[in-house]
């Protein structure tokens, strides 16, 4: 039973990533605006699918936090 949860976890996470990788800009504390033009290729989806598969809790509550502190502006 374990493992079906877990699994539901990743898959959620994988689609989070997939979902926001155009916005991942949106989630750090780097620069405010995605770089001009530079997509970043296959390799970075898979590193940002991965990274939001295990970490998408987190992200979730960066980027409200993130959409919050925008509004305030």
């Amino acid at each position: 039973m374990a493992s079906v949860w877990i699994t539901a976890f990743l898959l959620a996470g994988a689609v989070f990533g997939l979902a926001t990788f155009r916005s991942r800009h949106l989630f750090s504390e780097g620069p405010s605006s995605p770089p001009g033009g530079d997509d970043g290729g296959a390799a970075a989806r898979v590193l940002w699918v991965c990274i939001a598969a295990t970490l998408w809790p987190v992200l979730v509550l960066s980027g409200l936090y993130s959409a919050w502190r925008r509004q305030l502006r």
